[in-house]
């Protein structure tokens, strides 16, 4: 296999131009930092001794319920060889055991890029944007709603890589249901590869195919480099409640065994998949992730991950999942402090909605779920911009409309800024009282800057919108979203690469079956 670090590195910086250049075309103008680093503290709603309580009580489940590590006799084995307690399928870890083996999962860590202007660190202060994740569905630029292709999939890959707003290209943007499952992640993960240079996810539906995902990293990167670092951060949700299937265990094992991330997920609907109350779902949340992220670091101790929260609360009338609740915010706030407590990058959070379009209901659930995501201290934010209709569905226009949204974060999260111009001191001096400040000097040198702008709001006129067509926001971003497709440039890559990476493609795709699991 090639080694490809130079030429990587040289790839790296053409596409850094790219991208650049690709954020130009799209209209957005705010800089295109590759993460957030705040510098106010996270919002922090649950005391220490509240905390201590709810770590308590999730070693109580742990150690006396236990959690299902189901058809996977090599997990359990691992899992018997550290210490735990296992009666059939049951594991049962001694008090302790779990924070005991999570102390040696790291702080945080580097997720390369192969434009290494576009590497992440995750962890600590900073907060990574990543899109919707796993929709099989996509509403389109013509506003239809229909199941998600191959091309949808490319194009959203596209709209990532080229708003500045998102850090990440992400895994699942959607399910392309025109190839077959079989198959269909060999084109997903060279999406990623070929069409953005931003840090991507990998494939986990089966272990085989996380392996492939491993492999195309390392023609993309160089084997020594992906040895050695990290390149893929990769979602395992547990099987809520309190339960992990052989699929994801075996994903896990092999990300965790070649030292790539995961984030190790609950994923629960509160009041069928856990207990109605805040405090309980924050106990069983914790002891789902301490046992996966236990397990990842028994498979190879140091191996990065990520304690994850997905949490939503449900309609005790309908069974319907709902967004933008309070209930799901002091989740997430609390999640995030136990995830500080225990020495691991947090996820949850995002733009989330149960809205069918991008309307006043989609607006307000994604506003009260993506607040709480950056006020609380996610340090990585699956489903930042896209997601519609509880996950159902990929939407090109509020992917534009949540992205827009995250380019206001950095400016809410920085702080005030007291450095004497911060301070005005001078413009308060030279305009005094009853004048305007418009003309003074430190407006003028300031102006472009001072706010945020968003570059998808309409703050004209009545009468110019309405004789502009009186065009709604949902309309606007498809034809944006369109206007950035026409003008999309490739990142560029080194052909060899490009044609290795097919080569690989075309192998495995004569090796796998046509089917549809």
């Amino acid at each position: 296999m090639t080694d490809t670090n130079t030429s990587d590195r040289r790839n790296r910086r053409g596409g850094g131009r790219d991208a650049r250049r690709s954020a130009r075309s799209s209209g957005n103008q705010q800089a295109a930092a590759p993460f957030i680093v705040r510098k106010i503290a996270p919002v922090d709603i649950l005391s220490d001794e509240g905390a201590e309580i709810i770590e308590n009580n999730a070693e109580t489940i742990l150690e006396e319920i236990g959690i299902d590590f189901r058809d996977d006799p090599e997990a359990l084995s691992i899992l018997r060889d550290v210490g735990c307690d296992v009666q059939g399928e049951r594991v049962h870890f001694p008090r302790g055991l779990a924070r005991q083996l999570c102390s040696t999962a790291p702080s945080g860590y580097t997720q390369h890029a192969r434009n290494a202007e576009r590497s992440v660190e995750i962890g600590g202060m900073n907060t990574v944007f990543a899109p919707v994740y796993g929709p099989p569905f996509v509403r389109d630029l013509d506003n239809e709603r229909r199941y998600a292709t191959m091309e949808d999939f490319r194009n959203l890959v596209k709209l990532a890589y080229m708003h500045p707003g998102l850090h990440h290209s992400g895994g699942t943007i959607c399910e392309p249901v025109d190839l077959p499952v079989t198959k269909r992640h060999l084109e997903m993960v060279y999406a990623h590869q070929r069409f953005s240079d931003k840090p991507y996810m990998g494939s986990v539906t089966a272990p085989s195919r996380a392996q492939d995902t491993i492999d195309m990293s390392k023609i993309l990167f160089g084997d020594e480099f992906v040895a050695n670092n990290t390149v893929v951060t990769s979602l395992i949700n547990a099987n809520s409640p309190m339960t992990w299937d052989d699929t994801m265990l075996g994903a896990l094992k092999v990300y965790a065994r070649n030292n790539q991330a995961t984030v190790i997920s609950p994923f629960i609907l509160a009041g069928a998949m856990s207990p109605v109350s805040v405090a309980g779902t924050l106990a069983q949340t914790l002891a789902e992730a301490m046992s996966g992220i236990a397990f990842a670091q028994a498979v190879k101790p140091g191996a990065p991950v990520i304690f994850g929260s997905f949490a939503s609360s449900m309609s005790m009338q309908t069974g319907a999942p709902t967004f933008g609740t309070p209930e799901p915010a002091k989740v997430l706030y609390g999640c995030a402090k136990l995830a500080r407590r225990l020495g691991v990058p947090f996820r949850s959070g995002g733009s989330l909605t149960g809205s069918k379009t991008a309307d006043a209901q989609a607006a307000y659930e994604s506003t009260h779920t993506i607040l709480p995501t950056i006020m609380g201290g996610t340090n990585f934010v699956l489903h930042a911009a896209g997601w519609m209709e509880g996950g159902l569905v990929a939407d090109y226009a509020k992917l534009l409309l949540d992205a827009d949204q995250l380019t206001m974060m950095p400016k809410l999260v920085n702080g005030i800024d007291l450095s004497e111009n911060g301070q005005a001191m001078d413009a308060l001096r030279e305009t005094g009282p009853g004048q305007h400040f418009l003309g003074s000097a430190h407006t003028q040198a300031n102006f472009e800057d001072a706010f945020w702008r968003s570059q998808m709001a309409d703050n004209t006129t009545y009468e110019q919108w309405s004789s502009e067509g009186s065009v709604e926001s949902s309309a606007r971003a498809r034809k944006r979203a369109g206007e950035m497709l026409a003008a999309y440039d490739a990142p560029a890559i080194d052909p060899a690469i490009d044609e290795a990476l097919r080569a690989f493609i075309d192998k495995r795709m004569e090796e796998l079956p046509d089917t549809d699991y």
